[in-house]
């Protein structure tokens, strides 16, 4: 999200959560003038700063300067970075890139730092790939943390999704396929999704 009309639109849906991306590689970068509307998406929205590998003490001042209510981190950050961030009210939300290849195992460090999980698709440029990957690889997932389901997430998927039975599964990421252009969301088709998922 990074235009004023289209991020006051979908916050009209009121998601629970608005994400502003705040990696300067990513086509969706949000600008330091943009960044500004975040003071505005109400405050029932979890208004939430999406970082890869930002200096700690970068996030910390885009937290408190834009009152953001979560951070979701994509790239490398360590336990001792999550736990730091955690320590500021935020929720934390610490994103995985998922193949076949994935351990598991090593979100256990993570259990007491972060808020959720996010599992996504495993590319390179650390998510925004519009690919899924294969949720079945899921059930190798054997704690009780809560996570978010992203990763190429389309309207044709709703059934799917209603039908998981899985009551960690807390959230679920749209990005690339409800977009118009990077970082400008198709409302309609976004409308369309949440009454989908909530009938």
């Amino acid at each position: 999200m990074k235009q004023a009309s289209n991020i006051a639109a979908v916050a009209e849906l009121q998601p629970d959560y608005l994400g502003f991306i705040f990696y300067p590689k990513s086509p969706r970068f949000i600008s330091e003038v943009s960044a500004e509307l975040i003071k505005y998406v109400p405050s029932t929205i979890k208004t939430t700063g999406v970082f890869v590998n930002e200096d700690l003490e970068t996030v910390k001042a885009y937290i408190f300067k834009y009152n953001l209510k979560a951070v979701q981190l994509h790239g490398q950050e360590d336990v001792a970075y999550c736990a730091e961030l955690k320590s500021t009210g935020v929720e934390v939300i610490k994103a995985f890139g998922i193949d076949e290849n994935f351990d598991f195992s090593k979100l256990e460090t993570y259990l007491n730092t972060v808020d959720y999980f996010l599992f996504d698709t495993q590319t390179p440029a650390h998510g925004g790939s519009g690919k899924m990957f294969d949720w079945t690889l899921l059930t190798n997932y054997t704690l009780n943390k809560p996570y978010f389901l992203s990763g190429g997430i389309d309207l044709t998927h709703t059934t799917t999704i209603k039908n998981i039975n899985d009551p960690r599964l807390y959230a679920v990421d749209v990005n690339s396929k409800f977009e118009l252009e990077p970082g400008l969301k198709d409302v309609k088709k976004l409308r369309e999704f949440f009454k989908e998922m909530n009938s």
